[in-house]
């Protein structure tokens, strides 16, 4: 996914209040891990409780630095900010790892790679060129919505809270495109296949990390390490086929 923060909000959550370090979290037997619980195929729910590809994987690397997760679910445009006021010790929610966030947060080293494209209907646009002068929906807050604003004769950019809002005035006609996650469109496509979507060019790639507060080492270096492990010894290839029928690590 995902998304950019203004840098203001996110300096401005910044405290003087340290993060809790990997022995005090290990101290406390508990990893406090904050998310956004509508993205599936990652981070979705399933009753009361938080499942997908991302939810597994960090109760999978806590397993292995021998924690168990209490998960905190929050809006994604709070969860950079609230990782800064020591809500959470670490955020998995297909954040980008982007120059902007690099200097507000820390992130470890990606645990997979997408990028963004077009989702259309049956001949709607599917090409930047095809865009011009249309409307096209993205989730407030992403890193989608502020490339869209910078495609050349984009008729206009309308935002929604979710990407399951957004997607909703594709299918209803209310705009022209949806410019998302690849696997955002991939699993919207495959949820409403009378929908006829269509899958258009690719706008970007990027890597996705998990974020931890500014300086907190000993944490991120703990989660390379655990999620090095993973990928070495096939469970992180296991577990991306489970969701996605390839391994979606960064090649």
């Amino acid at each position: 996914m995902k998304k950019t923060l203004l840098l203001t909000l996110l300096a401005g959550a910044l405290g003087t209040a340290s993060a809790r370090d990997l022995a005090a979290i290990k101290a406390s037997g508990t990893l406090v891990v904050g998310t956004e619980p509508t993205y599936a195929p990652f981070t979705y729910t399933q009753g009361k409780k938080i499942v997908g590809f991302e939810a597994e994987l960090a109760e999978a690397l806590a397993g292995r630095m021998g924690l168990k997760v209490e998960w905190k679910p929050s809006a994604f445009d709070t969860l950079l900010i609230g990782l800064n006021q020591d809500r959470f010790d670490l955020v998995i929610s297909s954040h980008g790892i982007t120059p902007e966030r690099q200097k507000a947060v820390d992130f470890a080293s990606p645990h997979y790679c997408s990028g963004g494209v077009i989702l259309a209907r049956a001949g709607g646009p599917l090409t930047v060129a095809a865009l011009k002068g249309k409307t096209v929906a993205v989730q407030l807050g992403t890193t989608y919505a502020q490339r869209a604003e910078k495609l050349p004769g984009l008729g206009s950019v309308k935002t929604y809270p979710t990407n399951a809002d957004a997607l909703q005035m594709l299918l209803s006609k209310r705009v022209d495109a949806f410019i998302t996650d690849r696997f955002v469109a991939i699993e919207g496509r495959k949820k409403f296949p009378q929908a006829g979507l269509k899958l258009g060019e690719m706008l970007f790639q990027e890597k996705i990390g998990i974020a931890v507060k500014k300086g907190n080492t000993s944490l991120r270096n703990a989660i390379n390490q655990a999620l090095a492990g993973m990928m070495k010894d096939g469970s992180y290839q296991k577990l991306s086929e489970k969701y996605f029928g390839e391994d979606i690590r960064c090649k």
